[in-house]
C-alpha cells in the first residue's frame, strides 16, 4: 500500500479515496490471481436449493426454488426425521472461445438434507413441481397431531 502524504491545504476526504482505490486494486489483483487457477470456483456464497418450511395443524410443507431443472432429475427421500433433496443442475451449453464476465448461477449436482420439526407419515408425501418450484407436502404423523377432546357433562 502506498503512503500518502497528508495536506492541511487538500480535500479532507483525499486519502480516503486514494485508499478506497488502492483497495480496489488490491481486490482486482487477488480475483486475477485466483482465477488463473484451473478448476477454482469461489467459495459459496449462499445454499442451493434455497428453502422455506412452514406447517399447519397438519402438515408440514418445504418449498424448494429449482430453476432451470427437469422435475425427472430430482431425488426426493424422507428417512426417519430427515428429507433429503438430491438433483443436478447442468450447465448452460454457450459455445466454444466464450469467457465470462460473471457468473452467479451454480450448476452441478447438489444435496440438501433437513431435520424435520416433527414425525411424519412418509407414506403419504406428495410433490408437486410448477414454474421452478418445487413444494413437498409432508403429513404429520397421526400421533403428533393435535386432537380435540369433547367434555361430556354427567
Amino acid at each position: 500500500m502506498a503512503l500518502i502524504r497528508w495536506s492541511d491545504q487538500g480535500d479532507l476526504f483525499r486519502p480516503f479515496e486514494e485508499m478506497e482505490r488502492e483497495m480496489d486494486r488490491l481486490r482486482r489483483e487477488m480475483d486475477r490471481l485466483f482465477t488463473g487457477f484451473r478448476g477454482f470456483r469461489p467459495l459459496r456464497v449462499g445454499v442451493f436449493p434455497l428453502l422455506n418450511v412452514s406447517e399447519d395443524k397438519d402438515n408440514l410443507y418445504v418449498r424448494a426454488e429449482l430453476p432451470g431443472i427437469n422435475p425427472s432429475d430430482i431425488e426426493i427421500s424422507v428417512e426417519g426425521d430427515t428429507l433429503t433433496l438430491r438433483g443436478e443442475r447442468k450447465s448452460a451449453e454457450v459455445g466454444e472461445n466464450v469467457s465470462y464476465h460473471r457468473r452467479e448461477r451454480e450448476f452441478g449436482r447438489f444435496r440438501r438434507s433437513l431435520t424435520l420439526p416433527t414425525r411424519i407419515d412418509a407414506d403419504r408425501v406428495e410433490a408437486v413441481f410448477k414454474h421452478g418450484i418445487l413444494q413437498i407436502t409432508l403429513p404429520k404423523a397421526e400421533e403428533v397431531r393435535p386432537k380435540q377432546i369433547t367434555v361430556k357433562t354427567a
